[in-house]
């Protein structure tokens, strides 16, 4: 039995997080056995994880904040534990994980690697230094998984050590992600709109990295000509108290723009969607666009991190930043009959089915896992 201690910055519904998740409640049991540490807090997640049976313990440390009780804390943690390996995922995880896991004398440790293109002057000078220290740093690790060939490359650029670097996408459990005939219809009723709309979604937190902003000039460009459009934005912070938007959703977007704020029901709702939209700046492997793929709805995406490579020629790719091109691809879209969108996002649901399914991308961290104690 192979003990794996799962070491995350928080819990709260994000990519990485989900991905933890869906890891550990899918490995085989019999020969793996999990458990997960948040830096934070339980959060929504590690009530999920804990009520299959895995043990989840909290650090209670602040975000953003150095804490050295967090540091005994994990480090007794560990002792009394002794796993295998500590997998580490996200950087202030990476950093903690790596310090304690060598003076506790674990035997392996692996770091986490999520994104790829990074603007520094969106995030917190601690976030800054945590990623130019673990570049310094990384050579002293077991492993590296990184979910993305642009991550491998940027993290390269920036110093990190890319020798232990093993590439493992994101996976995407098809039978949760599913067309569903009925998912348009029962959102349109709960919106009030007629069934001839057309509905935009984009799934994503409010952070700038996700750029809201240009996703929704692009909306009031497609707005003016296309009467049917509606665009649906759910994610944490993405509702009418978010002061940053509100800027934006005037004029031709008056009442076309419905914020959902945070579900739990991304499944249905990803379903219902006629187009589904990332329009990050900065991506690793967008879960946004596996999902949708897995639910056969075409896809435009920005050309951030692997989400060209994610979408093959199964969807649109667009430069990011460019509200423009973004509303252009809508069109197109758009403008294709029904069996032609048909046809785009069966193919879609195909290359994930192919590609980035979770069964399979869970024998891959198996076997990393095992590589790593040969």
């Amino acid at each position: 039995m192979i003990k794996i201690l799962h070491l995350i910055t928080e819990l709260d519904v994000g990519g990485a997080e989900q991905m933890l998740q869906k890891l550990v409640t899918h490995m085989d049991s019999g020969h793996f056995h999990n458990s997960v540490v948040s830096m934070t807090d339980r959060g929504v997640l590690g009530k999920k994880i804990s009520s299959r049976g895995i043990r989840v313990f909290e650090l209670g440390m602040s975000r953003g904040r150095p804490d050295p009780k967090g540091f005994f804390k994990f480090y007794r943690l560990l002792k009394k534990e002794s796993p295998d390996i500590i997998q580490c995922w996200l950087y202030h995880a990476d950093l903690l994980g790596l310090i304690t896991g060598r003076a506790a004398r674990i035997k392996k440790i692996a770091w986490g690697i999520r994104c790829s293109d990074m603007d520094f002057a969106d995030y917190r000078f601690t976030t800054k230094t945590t990623v130019k220290l673990c570049a310094q740093l990384s050579s002293g690790l077991d492993g590296i998984v990184v979910n993305s060939e642009k991550g491998m490359e940027v993290h390269r650029q920036l110093g990190y050590f890319t020798e232990k670097m093993h590439l493992i996408p994101n996976g995407f459990d098809l039978t949760r992600f599913s067309p569903d005939n009925s998912a348009k219809g029962w959102l349109l009723n709960r919106l009030g709109l007629p069934r001839y709309t057309t509905l935009i979604g984009l799934v994503a937190r409010y952070d700038p990295v996700k750029d809201h902003e240009t996703f929704l000039k692009a909306a009031a460009l497609l707005a003016e000509t296309e009467k049917s459009a509606h665009f649906v934005l759910v994610g944490k912070e993405i509702g009418p108290e978010n002061y940053k938007l509100r800027p934006l959703l005037g004029g031709p977007l008056k009442k076309r723009v419905h914020l959902l704020g945070y579900r739990q029901d991304i499944p249905r709702l990803t379903a219902a969607f006629d187009i589904a939209s990332s329009a990050s700046k900065g991506e690793g492997f967008s879960n946004t666009i596996g999902e949708a793929m897995a639910c056969a709805i075409p896809c435009v995406a920005t050309d951030a991190g692997d989400s060209a490579r994610i979408l093959g020629d199964t969807g649109i790719i667009i430069p990011p930043g460019d509200p423009k091109s973004l509303a252009r691809a809508w069109r197109d879209v758009i403008a294709r009959t029904p069996a032609e969108r048909r046809t785009m996002g069966e193919r879609a649901r195909r290359r994930v089915a192919e590609n980035f399914e979770l069964g399979k991308v869970t024998r891959q961290f198996e076997a990393f896992y095992r590589h790593l104690l040969d």
